[in-house]
């Protein structure tokens, strides 16, 4: 395939989903990842995307996250460490809502080695790591919640998701927003996940929001948890550096750095 051909194949990729990942156009277009690579670099010198880890984002779609497959490769180190001090924040004995994504699916494989919890969950990858073997099945209990399943997260939402949200009165919600500032709290790109993520807030007496320091300060598309419902941010140090983070510091909500 020619690269005029390619570059519109990549240009139209970036208009319906918003990023691509570098697997999938390698895929579909039968170059090889160097190709790919360069074609990305000639998008991203004309302005029409901006390179990540594992592929490229469209910039007209600010505050959207890549795909998925591009997320679980990037920052990956500083998302571990984020759950690991996230981890240390809970006890036995209390009702957890988690939401998806791939920070809290590494918050999962921790969560795993504890036991005497209660875990309800929308995340697939969440649940299938607690879920992983004979001993973690035994330690926790873990419910998953009903809904409309969305195949680019895995999740479920909808009505029915929000409804048993609902249903309980759990310690701590757990989540991993898409961004998180003073100004307008944490927020999400997709409505479905934003509306489960404002009932686990509204469900959960504590919010603890997990968040890597490249969503410091930046704001998606639905906000739906003002910083005075977060009562504890967990990031990584690099997050010192990012220019939200005085403004996040000085309000009413903790800060813990992985």
């Amino acid at each position: 395939m020619l690269q005029q051909a390619r570059i519109h194949r990549i240009r139209t990729l970036l208009g319906t989903q918003g990023a691509v990942s570098t697997d999938r156009l390698v895929q579909e277009l039968g170059v090889s990842r160097e190709t790919v690579r360069r074609d990305l670099q000639t998008l991203e010198a004309e302005g029409a995307l901006r390179r990540v880890h594992g592929g490229g984002v469209g910039v007209e779609e600010a505050g959207r996250e890549a795909p998925l497959a591009v997320r679980q490769a990037t920052r990956a180190r500083e998302k571990k460490a984020i759950a690991r001090a996230a981890v240390r924040l809970l006890r036995p004995g209390q009702t957890l809502l988690v939401d998806a994504g791939t920070t809290t699916a590494l918050l999962a494989q921790e969560l795993a080695g504890l036991s005497g919890l209660t875990i309800v969950t929308n995340g697939l990858e969440v649940a299938r790591h607690l879920t992983r073997d004979e001993k973690s099945r035994r330690a926790n209990e873990v419910i998953l919640l009903g809904g409309q399943l969305l195949t680019e997260v895995p999740a479920t939402c909808g009505a029915q998701t929000v409804a048993e949200i609902q249903r309980y009165r759990a310690d701590v919600t757990l989540l991993s927003p898409v961004g998180i500032c003073a100004e307008h709290g944490a927020s999400s790109f997709e409505r479905p996940e934003a509306e489960v993520a404002r009932a686990m807030v509204a469900a959960a007496r504590r919010c603890i929001v997990l968040a890597d320091h490249s969503k410091i300060g930046q704001r998606s598309r639905i906000a739906y948890a003002p910083i005075g419902s977060v009562h504890t941010l967990v990031t990584d140090a690099r997050a010192r550096q990012r220019a939200g983070m005085a403004a996040l510091m000085a309000s009413s909500c903790e800060v813990v750095f992985a």
